[in-house]
C-alpha cells in the first residue's frame, strides 16, 4: 500500500519528509493540505494530527507526525540515510535535532513572516531578530561543510535532508546562496542525487497558486 503524505509545497518541514521518503525508496503520494485556507486548524485535520501541523504520514494503520519522526522511521524501514555505524548514527541524530531547534525553526518562521503574512501584520522587530539567529546557524553550517561533502560520513543522510530543506526556497528570508560557498556546493550535491526535486515540484502547493 502506498503511503500518503499530507503536505503542501511551501512547507520546508513537509519537504524534509517528502525528500527523505523519496531518497529512501519508499513509495508515497502527496495529499494536499490547504494550510493558507485554514485546513490545519479544522476539527477534521486535528483528528489526524492534534498539533495542527504538516507533515503527516499515513501508512496503513500507522499515523506519524513531525518531520524528524518520519525521517527516522524511513531510515528504520529502508536501512538508508541513517549513517553506517553507531558513531555516525549519533551524529545524524545530533544534526537533525540541531536543525529542528536552531536552523529550520528560524528559517521557517522568518520566511513565513517575510513572505506570507500581510505587511501590516508583521510584528515589529521580530524579522531582524530571527534573521540574526538564522545567520548564526548558517555560520555553523558553513563551517561544518568547509571540510566535508556531507553532514555526516561519506554520503547523504537525513541530517543533510533536514538541514537543507528551507534553503532551496526562492522567497527572500535572509539567505542567499552566493554568500555561503560551502553551503552552495553542498546544495548542488544534494540536488544532483537521483530522485531529487525542488519542493514546489515534489509537493502540491505554490505561492503562484494564490497569486
Amino acid at each position: 500500500m502506498t503511503a500518503k503524505l499530507y503536505c503542501f509545497g511551501e512547507s520546508g518541514n513537509a519537504y524534509k519528509a517528502a525528500l527523505t521518503l523519496t531518497l529512501a525508496g519508499i513509495e508515497w503520494e502527496p495529499v494536499f493540505v490547504d494550510f493558507f485556507g485554514g485546513e490545519t486548524r479544522s476539527p477534521e485535520f486535528r483528528k489526524l494530527n492534534e498539533m495542527g501541523e504538516v507533515p503527516v504520514l499515513v501508512d496503513g494503520d500507522r499515523i506519524l507526525t513531525q518531520s524528524g519522526v518520519i525521517q527516522f522511521d524511513a531510515v528504520a524501514r529502508s536501512g538508508k540515510l541513517g549513517g553506517t555505524n553507531d558513531a555516525e548514527r549519533a551524529e545524524v541524530l545530533r544534526w537533525v535535532l540541531w536543525d529542528n531547534h536552531k536552523m529550520s525553526s528560524q528559517a521557517g518562521t522568518v520566511r513565513f513572516l517575510n513572505n506570507f503574512l500581510p505587511l501590516e501584520k508583521r510584528p515589529e522587530g521580530v524579522i531582524p531578530f530571527l534573521q540574526a539567529r538564522l545567520m548564526g546557524a548558517l555560520k555553523v553550517l558553513e563551517g561544518h561543510l568547509a571540510t566535508r561533502d556531507w553532514m555526516v560520513g561519506e554520503g547523504v543522510t537525513i541530517a543533510d535532508i533536514a538541514c537543507c530543506s528551507y534553503l532551496y526556497y526562492p522567497e527572500p528570508f535572509g539567505f542567499s546562496r552566493a554568500d555561503w560557498p560551502h553551503i552552495d556546493r553542498w546544495l548542488d550535491r544534494i540536488a544532483a542525487l537521483p530522485g531529487w526535486k525542488h519542493p514546489y515540484d515534489m509537493m502540491p502547493g505554490n505561492p503562484s497558486d494564490r497569486a
